[in-house]
């Protein structure tokens, strides 16, 4: 799946009328434009924290994943302070997950006219905006917002990862996360991938906190 977060959204607004039969899977646009689904976004020029404080105050639920880093210097614009030579900062640049429907997202883009700070991730295959299964989602955040240093994100994911076995965490701070076991720095960990795009390992989880599904 090829990903374009350079496309304007103005080209592909209201220009699904005349073309073939919709793949398999994917909401007609009228049932798209009013179903809240999980579409990622690309903040431009690092603005991604900038980017979720509008996006909340219009009442969206939004996320980023989060790391912490250390540091003497001053904290920067993009980060948020904690204590003392300690910031919270993007993990991955410029990404952002927004919870809404496709018509409230489209209004707040086009709100800032040629000057938006933010894009759509398309997926070249559908001619759509890139959205993210709920379940999938959600389980990304459940590890991602642990903001553990022994996190590790991929954003290349190779077959052998993909071939791990998919099991669900029982116990522990993972639970209820279903992901693939794989190994990764002599550590046993879960992978929750967002499809066609990026993935997050967790920690080491204990073989009996494991079942396979």
């Amino acid at each position: 799946m090829l990903l374009d977060s350079t496309r304007p959204i103005g080209k592909t607004l209201n220009t699904l009328n005349g073309r073939p039969e919709i793949s398999a899977g994917v909401l007609p646009q009228c049932q798209e434009s009013t179903q809240q689904r999980w579409y990622v976004l690309r903040a431009t020029y690092a603005r991604e924290l900038k980017v979720q404080d509008q996006m909340r105050e219009q009442g969206l639920r939004t996320f980023i994943p989060m790391m912490v880093k250390k540091s003497s210097s001053p904290t920067s614009c993009t980060s948020s302070p904690t204590r003392s030579g300690i910031s919270l900062v993007p993990a991955i640049t410029g990404l952002v997950f927004a919870q809404a429907t496709r018509e409230a997202l489209d209004a707040y883009i086009r709100s800032f006219g040629d000057a938006r700070p933010v894009n759509y991730y398309w997926d070249r295959t559908t001619n759509r905006p890139l959205t993210v299964p709920d379940k999938a989602m959600e389980d990304f955040i459940a590890v991602a917002s642990t903001m553990d240093p022994d996190l590790i994100y991929l954003t290349e994911i190779s077959d052998k990862l993909r071939e791990g076995q998919k099991v669900v965490v029982k116990e522990g701070p993972f639970k209820g996360v279903e992901g693939k076991v794989v190994r990764i720095r002599k550590s046993r960990r879960i992978m929750v991938e967002i499809p066609g795009m990026l993935a997050v390992a967790s920690t080491y989880v204990g073989v009996g906190n494991i079942e396979i599904i």
